[in-house]
């Protein structure tokens, strides 16, 4: 009578709780991680890819004494677990034994490796064998589970990290293009469900399950050996200089792609927790800064296409002028200078810049307005097209907004904040023979299904005629051809190069005040038959030279070089256009 009461107490009265119990104890379901799409230069070479991981994970009420009918289960697993996983014992215990007695599911640690993993499984294989012979042991390790995760990797270090960004614990991107194109790398999860005992899956009792779909593979502009050449120059200056930092930015000038972009100082994505939460972003995006003579050749262009001048103008310039409430000078002393338009590029004259200029209009507010125009045209005061997280447009006040002051100093580049990018595309627009293309760093991507989908043609805007881009272009050869020249150290035995240079009073981003200088040098190469930009600026040098010329120079050569040299560019031959620099009164 006892048994059969019995049981229909089972099989009746409480048969849904026992089968609730079954049921918690026998399904377990698990993610499936979707795999994160890699991302390469544009030769195919990885630049971040994805290798397999696990997340180990514990079921806490498989370490109850009504399971283990041991008191001290959580505490003898994690003694075991704690050295192969690098964690704290007691952080281990507080896991397997949570407030919530309910709780089925914590995650101990992300993205193991399969050796750690391993570890783990023959712990585990070990203490239920021995489980099986002596009635003493207790496998403790029976509620330890894994979940199919993945790691992410950078092969080349810190190699174009500002460009990449990183990928968070949470496994979704935390900066860069990991951040930005997160949902086309990252794919969509899927799920499992099966049945399990003793930590282990039964074959027979089916499952269910959804797979992951991987996310795409992203083919970027970068060319890799470039980025090397650009990161470790700027690197290595920054350092010889004792500056703040640095960046490089090399452009393919017909396709506005971008083959490098360089930040100093950088970080290694795949070991952030030694990494300077100061550098984590992308400097040559995220930094305004004040361009100085880089941007002299805004106004040439203004001038040239408006027909105010020509290269053979003669321009007298005085030791100082007076505008406003203002003397204006350059950067040195001199004597009164007999230059043609040409030379106050060449030579970089505040002075002369800002006399030309004055004639863009029949009055200054006039004249301000041309010249606002162009900039604007140019891609100042607005974005790049990248879509990169962080990036600044630059500052750029509408010309009724100029002040007194900056009515004189924005012709030369002082009252007028851009970033890098936006100092490379002006040089590249003119080495286009003046069609601005709006710049790019993807070229495709590729799903599951292996096919290639190229990314949407960039913008392309005229902003002035070809003949004015092929009169600046020789105008820029005379910055470094030329011995009057600002820009000597950038010449490059065979090839006819463009550049110019720039020095800049440079605002420190911590007081608000000017403090220090921006040295820069941005140009193109072969000055006639262009192929390449490669802008250079370094912000505030406190070892040495601090003009642009004398340290970014080298660095563009340097570069320029090594750029050429890898797309197999060769020299066109030509002459150099040699245009006066100086005339006789």
């Amino acid at each position: 009578t006892a048994f059969v009461v019995r049981l229909l107490q089972v099989q009746a009265v409480d048969a849904g709780t026992y089968t609730a119990k079954a049921e918690q104890n026998r399904y377990v379901v698990h993610t499936l991680p979707a795999e994160r799409g890699g991302i390469t230069d544009r030769n195919g070479v990885a630049l971040a890819s994805t290798v397999d991981a696990y997340d180990i994970t514990a079921d806490p009420t498989m370490f109850t004494r009504e399971q283990l009918k041991i008191d001290d289960g959580p505490e003898q697993a994690a003694a075991l677990l704690a050295p192969i996983l690098g964690e704290e014992q007691k952080d281990l215990v507080a896991q397997l034994r949570p407030e919530n007695e309910e709780l089925r599911y914590v995650r101990l640690a992300r993205r193991q490796t399969p050796q750690v993993w391993n570890q783990i499984k023959d712990l585990k294989t070990a203490l239920t064998k021995k489980a099986e012979t002596d009635k003493s042991v207790v496998n403790v390790l029976a509620g330890v589970f894994a979940d199919p995760s993945s790691k992410r990797v950078y092969p080349g270090g810190d190699l174009a990290a500002a460009i990449l960004g990183w990928v968070g614990a949470d496994g979704k991107g935390g900066g860069g293009l990991e951040r930005q194109l997160d949902k086309t790398l990252a794919g969509e999860d899927g799920k499992i469900r099966y049945a399990q005992s003793g930590g282990r899956q039964v074959p027979t009792a089916g499952s269910t399950e959804t797979p992951a779909v991987p996310g795409s593979d992203v083919e970027l502009t970068i060319d890799r050996d470039i980025q090397w050449a650009a990161q470790h120059a700027i690197s290595e200056q920054v350092e010889k200089s004792k500056a703040d930092g640095g960046y490089v930015i090399v452009q393919d000038t017909a396709t506005g792609e971008i083959l490098a972009m360089a930040n100093s100082p950088g970080f290694d994505p795949g070991d952030l927790a030694h990494a300077d939460p100061d550098a984590l972003g992308n400097a040559a995006l995220q930094d305004a800064f004040e361009p100085g003579s880089t941007a002299k050749v805004l106004s040439m262009a203004a001038v040239l296409e408006e027909n105010a001048a020509t290269p053979m103008t003669h321009i007298t310039v005085p030791n100082r002028l007076k505008r406003g409430d203002r003397l204006f000078k350059d950067d040195v002393d001199h004597p009164t200078w007999y230059l043609t338009l040409n030379g106050v590029l060449a030579k970089s004259s505040n002075i002369g810049t800002i006399m030309a200029t004055g004639e863009l209009g029949k009055t200054q507010a006039e004249a301000n307005k041309v010249l606002y125009s162009y900039m604007r045209k140019f891609g100042l005061g607005g974005y790049s097209g990248l879509g990169f997280p962080g990036e600044t447009k630059g500052i750029l006040a509408p010309p009724e907004q100029w002040s007194t002051s900056q009515q004189y100093t924005i012709p030369f580049g002082q009252g007028v904040s851009i970033n890098a990018l936006q100092a490379a595309s002006i040089y590249s627009t003119i080495a286009n023979g003046g069609v601005r293309v709006e710049p790019t760093l993807v070229r495709g991507t590729k799903g599951d299904d292996g096919r290639f989908t190229p990314a949407p043609e960039p913008e392309k805007t005229r902003v002035i005629s070809e003949k004015t881009a092929k009169t600046l272009a020789r105008m820029l050869e005379s910055v470094v051809d030329d011995e009057e020249g600002t820009g000597t150290k950038a010449r490059i035995p065979g090839y006819r190069v463009a550049g110019k240079t720039g020095t800049a009073n440079r605002v420190d981003p911590a007081t608000g005040q000017y403090k220090g200088y921006t040295s820069s040098f941005a140009g193109f190469a072969p000055a006639d038959k262009p192929r390449v930009t490669v802008y250079c600026a370094i912000q505030n040098a406190t070892e040495g030279s601090y003009f642009g010329g004398q340290i970014c120079g080298p660095i563009y050569k340097q570069v320029m070089e090594f750029a050429l040299k890898t797309l197999q560019v060769p020299p066109t031959g030509a002459a150099p256009a040699n245009l006066p620099v100086t005339f006789k009164p």
